[in-house]
């Protein structure tokens, strides 16, 4: 009984070193609807954001870059423009920091990015440091398309439509 107890143990062991690590892809979000009273209203946390730009994206872009990140409770923080229009922001291989204010979240689980413009833009991943929330590093490496809001929603249980629709 024990031999075969520790087939079965280097069995798993060996099965879960060669497993491939599953990570999760940014997707449009079309039904994404933003609080914009409750942002304007409760604006008590500051965020510090961390966008690293590809090497692969355009030299820079003037497309206008939005932000939207929260938790599972329905706590929303928005930053309608973060990029600055007179320096065309984001450059390839650079890395922008923002401070941001809003709504004061718990664990963030979700981040959308919505970029308007023509120019194209490739983030490599974006991070978020807050008071209340451990850091958090979402990883994008894609075009993020035109005119639709793109992220992830690591979120779980119900909560999250509430926070999402």
């Amino acid at each position: 009984m024990r031999s075969l107890i520790s087939v079965l143990i280097i069995a798993a062991i060996v099965a879960l070193s060669d497993a491939n690590p599953t990570f999760s892809q940014p997707q449009a979000l079309e039904s994404f609807k933003l609080n914009e009273t409750q942002h304007q209203n409760q604006a008590s946390c500051s965020y510090r954001v961390s966008i690293k730009t590809s090497c692969s994206s355009p030299r820079y872009t003037r497309d206008q870059i939005s932000l939207a990140f929260g938790d599972a409770y329905g706590n929303q923080v928005y930053a309608p423009r973060i990029d600055d229009p007179s320096s065309g922001a984001f450059e390839r291989c650079s890395t922008d920091t923002y401070e941001v204010y809003g709504q004061c979240t718990y664990q963030i689980c979700y981040l959308y990015l919505y970029r308007s413009g023509y120019d194209g833009w490739r983030p490599e991943k974006v991070t978020v440091y807050g008071y209340y929330t451990k850091a958090i590093t979402f990883y994008f490496n894609t075009f993020i398309p035109n005119g639709i809001w793109y992220g992830f929603n690591l979120c779980q249980g119900s909560a999250v439509s509430k926070a999402t629709e």
